[in-house]
């Protein structure tokens, strides 16, 4: 059901990556838009752990099947559906959009392999970003204009909650709470039921398990109240689903033996 970003050398959206600069995009600009195309298709996006309770109102919240599982908002239960945003990007209900869809079309970014500096980037084939009169101006003559300024530190915390989610995960698997996870929908009318595999969730068998010592260690640093929204959130499956029947985009069923 659900994957790991893309394992190419782009993230996922991205179809080309610019440093920024106020040489080459001195008069550049950047502006809104309410059609999100990078959007229209996408079943999993990723999510900060601090993102949880926020996303966990409105989609399931799961980790991908990867050695190192990443945390994904489901938009669509089946590949290619997306059933929060229509077929021209447009958000078709009010939901919490993950942080990873709302910085693009930018991102920082390592210029050479070999430095740990990042830089601020930005997709050229976007048509969110350029020389254009409309929109709001990247640059003041050679400084950056507050708005870019603003990009940046949403993009630099980004980054700093990625670390975070990372160390999360890592302590999930360290206490072995990450099962393969499974769902079955039963649909009205269907003699068999639906059943979504290929990812994972907590053992809520082994959460009960943990000693008294872990359980409030877990409290204490936040992730207990992650690990029960994560949890909590999972009632949206069958939400999701009734959605894709709804839109015409739901799966079809298996034949009769």
């Amino acid at each position: 059901m659900a994957s790991a970003p893309q394992a190419a050398n782009l993230p996922m959206f991205y179809q080309d990556l610019m440093p920024l600069n106020s040489r080459d995009h001195a008069n550049w600009s950047s502006r809104t838009t309410e059609n999100a195309k990078w959007l229209v298709g996408q079943h999993a996006i990723p999510l900060t752990a601090e993102e949880f309770v926020h996303a966990s109102r409105h989609y399931p919240v799961i980790f991908s099947i990867s050695d190192n599982p990443v945390p994904l908002a489901l938009m669509g239960l089946n590949e290619n559906v997306n059933v929060f945003f229509d077929d021209d990007g447009k958000l078709s209900t009010p939901v919490y959009v993950p942080a990873y869809a709302r910085r693009y079309p930018f991102m920082l970014a390592k210029l050479t392999p070999d430095t740990e500096e990042l830089s601020l980037c930005f997709d050229p084939t976007s048509d969110l970003v350029g020389e254009f009169p409309e929109g709001t101006a990247l640059f003041n003559g050679a400084e950056p204009s507050e708005a870019c300024q603003a990009t940046l530190e949403f993009c630099r915390n980004f980054e700093e909650a990625g670390f975070r989610t990372t160390a999360f995960v890592e302590e999930l698997k360290k206490l072995d709470l990450l099962m393969d996870g499974e769902v079955s929908i039963q649909q009205q009318g269907n003699d068999q039921p639906f059943v979504y595999r290929g990812f994972k969730m907590i053992d809520q068998e082994k959460l009960r398990e943990l000693r008294g010592d872990v359980l409030r260690t877990l409290n204490q640093n936040g992730m207990l109240a992650l690990i029960y929204a994560h949890l909590f959130s999972l009632e949206h499956m069958s939400e999701v689903f009734g959605r894709q029947v709804q839109q015409g985009k739901g799966p079809v069923p298996a034949p009769a033996a």
